[in-house]
């Protein structure tokens, strides 16, 4: 082995100096930093807590219907002997009205996820149910003027609204969690085109093959106006209804729509992309920042 080779050897062989070590733990740290704010990394967490979330509304949904099932059927039965067909018939009144509650919850379960609205008939099925329920459970404790009856009675039924009406919420929440995360990851990817060329020079790939802008020509750059669509392209997403679609499509579709003098709204978004009113908030925040970047660009060169 010749004194070069050793050199060599030893050189990897040296320990890694403080400095060294704080480089390695700044890397490791952006690294982690970069992953753990991945959009498809939030909406696994984001996921994880709506199942959580859907498990306890549910466990105390139906530990309220039963609570109320008892004293739904003692309404329904009037005093009836025990084991008569009116004794029997009053433990299937609740249960009608709970299996139509727990129907229009699950299906809100699903819209609530996609940010579609079920309507107002789902909205006024859930009051009937709720106060066909708390009238059943209350009617002796009110004839009565039982204070402590009422309040005991009332509870129950209360909380199965109340949680019938929050679930929809909270899960439209998540979801917009979810597409502020993709948000904010598309608006952290739309970088200058001097900033870009820069980063393309240090990975030593030429600038003339690594940016789409035209170097190598004599004309000037006024010369190559950029060019806009001529009339709105409303339905050029048709094809994608098989999947889901992300922000970043509604993103393109509106920015395939805007022509010059056009003011981005979430109204104007919900038009010409058809997205739900969450999502257009979201889409028209990035196209305006697209729309703020370009012209910049514009101005600078």
């Amino acid at each position: 082995m010749t004194s070069t080779e050793l050199a060599a050897q030893d050189a990897r062989h040296a320990p890694l100096t403080d400095a060294d070590k704080l480089a390695q733990d700044a890397a490791t740290a952006a690294q982690v930093r970069r992953l753990a704010n991945h959009p498809d990394v939030v909406a696994l967490r984001v996921e994880k807590v709506r199942t959580q979330v859907d498990a306890v509304i549910w466990l105390g949904i139906f530990l309220g219907l039963a609570f109320t099932m008892v004293n739904v059927q003692q309404f329904a039965a009037a005093g009836a002997p025990v084991w008569s067909l009116g004794w029997f018939a009053g433990w299937l009144l609740d249960p009608m009205v709970s299996l139509v509650l727990v129907a229009v919850l699950r299906a809100e379960q699903i819209t609530a996820r996609y940010q579609v609205s079920t309507g107002v008939w789902a909205h006024r099925t859930k009051w009937f149910a709720f106060l066909a329920t708390y009238v059943m459970n209350t009617w002796e404790s009110w004839t009565r003027f039982d204070v402590a009856g009422v309040a005991l009675h009332s509870v129950p039924p209360v909380l199965v609204f109340l949680a019938a009406e929050t679930a929809p919420v909270l899960r439209d929440k998540l979801t917009e969690a979810v597409l502020a995360a993709a948000h904010h990851a598309h608006a952290g990817r739309i970088t200058p085109v001097a900033e870009q060329a820069g980063e393309d020079q240090a990975s030593g790939v030429p600038a003339d093959l690594a940016s789409p802008v035209e170097h190598a020509t004599d004309a000037p750059a006024e010369a190559k106006p950029v060019r806009k669509p001529s009339k709105p392209a409303r339905k050029t997403t048709k094809a994608k209804t098989a999947g889901r679609k992300l922000l970043g499509d509604y993103v393109a579709d509106a920015r395939a729509a805007w022509t010059p003098g056009t003011e981005v709204t979430p109204a104007w978004v919900r038009s010409v992309t058809e997205c739900g009113r969450g999502t257009s908030s979201a889409v028209a925040a990035a196209l305006t920042a697209e729309l703020t970047t370009a012209t910049d660009l514009k101005e600078a060169a």
